[in-house]
């Protein structure tokens, strides 16, 4: 979909504070507004659309239990290393070579 924004004016933003129960979370990412549509649907007791725009970005409220961030350290450079290797073998392995 044209929307005429560029990338860095497609932002997600997520609101919430320590009061509420009720996370908002407003999106340009397909990947995100799909999962979201998806989850709405399953569990609309724990998400629900509140907005569409009609230009791409939706808006949604989850109950702030629902949705989590997830923290991960930086690889170690040896571990970049075999991940890298183990990429490569995978794919030869793929590909017949």
């Amino acid at each position: 979909m044209k929307t005429g924004l560029s990338k860095k004016q497609k932002a997600t933003n997520i609101y919430f504070n320590e009061d509420s129960s009720i996370i908002e979370i407003c999106t340009y990412n397909t990947n995100l507004k799909n999962r979201l549509t998806k989850y709405a649907g399953q569990y609309p007791g724990e998400c629900r659309l509140i907005d569409d725009d009609e230009n791409g970005c939706r808006t949604f409220e989850i109950n702030k239990g629902r949705f989590g961030f997830k923290l991960t350290a930086p690889y170690s450079q040896e571990r970049r290393k075999a991940a890298g290797q183990l990429a490569k073998k995978e794919n030869l392995k793929r590909n017949g070579s």
